[in-house]
């Protein structure tokens, strides 16, 4: 499982020079709006040190990373939602994404052009919460009156359909997320899923700032006032210096170690984007290890064993037998799976089983 998450945020606050430190790509990140048309995907390698150390001990031919999926979509303006910047397309495009990573900028420069005119990122987050709510509005009509009809024959789903949807309509126009909408029970859950509301995704907020600024420890008052606010939409923040970033990913890696000792940084940003980003669609790890390839694979949190076996394959989930699992931390500490096993420390696990983060696992399956 690919981890997909949608770029977005107002034109020239960073998207396309995130994108470019994220990918090492060189998507053209030129100050003036639009400057991105059609979307841009890149797939990045999920940074995780327990593959390198499982790596030391099967002496793998290869290594095979999970891996996050990025989209950097065009600036939306005030208005996309009703076609303003080419803004039904690129909200189109939000829609095919499952996570929102929103750009917003908090640096003052007077040589990089602003779209209101001045920075305010309380009043640019909001632009784009509108929008996004505003398409989720005229969704939820056109969801609406196709749904009407089958409320009034009767159709038990159709009315529990058509509740939820008036719900869902009441309280989008009250300036409230779909995300944020208690939801009652498991068929709500699914209709909630079939509607695919640009409002019902996680958000990730980066406080994009200047050199001067990401190497303080106190925020200034834009990044404060961003952090804010995630804080009370019940969504989280970061802070990153785009530029620095794609400065720091196009470097030898010796050459990135001065970097980031020079500006005083632990990590790369990229880093906490990309596992913010992970954190956000609730998904983690398992493994696979062997002589031939060690191997970190994508679940989300609280799926069985035949579940995670269908990562790997469809016929592993469909003729699922049984799993052989040991933990990441169990094998580091003993050294090879044959201490494992003299110590009893590798289970046997079936259908029900919920895999743990950081699991290294062997199915049996029979087709």
């Amino acid at each position: 499982m690919s981890l997909q998450c949608g770029i977005v945020g107002l034109p020239n606050v960073g998207k396309s020079t995130l994108f470019n430190a994220l990918t090492e790509s060189s998507v053209p990140a030129e100050n003036y709006p639009f400057c991105t048309i059609e979307p841009h995907v890149g797939i990045v390698a999920l940074p995780d040190d327990r593959l390198k150390e499982l790596g030391n001990i099967y002496k793998p031919q290869k290594i095979v990373p999970a891996t996050v999926e990025f989209t950097d979509i065009a600036g939306l303006v005030r208005g996309a939602s009703k076609g303003e910047g080419l803004g039904n397309k690129f909200l189109g495009q939000i829609r095919q994404t499952a996570a929102i990573i929103h750009v917003v900028r908090c640096f003052e420069n007077d040589n990089v052009t602003h779209v209101e005119g001045n920075v305010d990122p309380i009043r640019d987050a909001g632009t784009i919460e509108t929008e996004l709510l505003l398409a989720d509005l005229e969704t939820l009509e056109k969801r609406h009156r196709k749904t009407e009809k089958g409320a009034r024959s009767g159709d038990k789903r159709a009315k529990k359909e058509l509740d939820l949807i008036n719900r869902l309509i009441q309280h989008c126009n009250e300036g409230h997320r779909a995300r944020t909408l208690p939801i009652h029970d498991a068929d709500e859950k699914k209709i909630l899923h079939s509607l695919h509301l640009l409002s019902s995704k996680p958000i990730l907020y980066i406080a994009n700032v200047d050199e001067t600024e990401i190497i303080q420890d106190e925020r200034n008052k834009h990044v404060q006032a961003l952090f804010n606010f995630a804080e009370k939409e019940g969504n989280s923040a970061i802070r990153i210096c785009a530029s620095i970033e794609q400065e720091i990913a196009v470097l030898p890696k010796e050459e990135k170690e001065l970097f980031l000792v020079e500006y005083n940084l632990p990590e790369p940003g990229l880093h906490k984007v990309i596992h913010a980003g992970f954190s956000l669609l609730g998904l983690h790890t398992f493994f696979t290890c062997g002589d031939k390839q060690v191997r970190a694979w994508t679940i989300p949190v609280g799926a069985s064993a035949p579940k995670a076996a269908g990562e790997i394959h469809t016929d592993f989930e469909r003729g699922f037998i049984k799993a052989e699992i040991f933990q990441y931390d169990e094998i580091i500490k003993h050294g090879s799976e044959k201490a494992l096993s003299d110590l009893g420390l590798i289970r046997q696990e079936g259908k029900q089983y919920i895999v743990k983060d950081g699991d290294c696992i062997f199915f049996k399956f029979n087709v």
